[in-house]
């Protein structure tokens, strides 16, 4: 295979991309929405990469990039990603192309992910240093409350949730963590404001 040219991550050091993570019921899709919403010229998704069929409605390069498992081992192996990850069979990444394409639009990358993705952007070899924000419950019985409240998810859901909120917690708060900062969710406008003035600043 002839050697893939380094990919420009210029534009990506000049609008410094932010990595947002926390357990699932933590608020993270609700304050995002509103930042979002606020600022709408501001931020961007990037598109990831998966090996999974598109389900009806879906859009290649709109929802996902749709790829074959050797065009996604073929990333993996030239470091194109920053993170990536298997979940029910199939894989999932965000590229660093992906990443470039928001920031040469002018636009923050925002990027949502679990916590073994944010240990591989953390240790990422070549991908420009990203912001860290660990956005948590008020505690474990308040996110149990509520996943529950969702009424959405079956009792062994539940508990396999909770036991990763658990270790996503403790990870943000050990030393090898690299979160800049971990805001809890106790109140939502509040929250808002703290992720809001770590992300653009007090004067926003």
């Amino acid at each position: 295979m002839a050697p893939t040219a380094p990919i420009d991550t210029s534009a990506i050091r000049a609008h410094t991309p932010i990595v947002i993570s926390g357990p699932s019921g933590a608020g993270k899709s609700t304050i995002l929405k509103r930042l979002f919403d606020e600022f709408p010229d501001k931020f961007g998704f990037s598109v990831s990469h998966t090996t999974r069929g598109p389900r009806a409605g879906e859009e290649n390069g709109r929802e996902y990039h749709f790829v074959t498992t050797e065009e996604f081992q073929d990333l993996v192996d030239r470091k194109g990603f920053v993170e990536h990850a298997q979940f029910g069979g199939n894989c999932y990444g965000t590229s660093i192309k992906a990443v470039e394409d928001i920031a040469e639009k002018g636009r923050i990358c925002i990027l949502d992910i679990e916590m073994e993705g944010v240990k591989q952007v953390a240790n990422h070899p070549t991908f420009p240093r990203p912001r860290f924000l660990f956005l948590s419950p008020p505690s474990k019985e308040v996110l149990e409350q509520r996943l529950r409240a969702r009424a959405t998810d079956k009792e062994e859901a539940i508990l396999k949730r909770l036991k990763q909120a658990e270790a996503e917690m403790d990870f943000a708060k050990s030393k090898d963590a690299p979160h800049e900062k971990i805001i809890v969710n106790d109140d939502l406008d509040k929250a808002y404001a703290e992720v809001k003035e770590f992300i653009v600043g007090k004067d926003a």
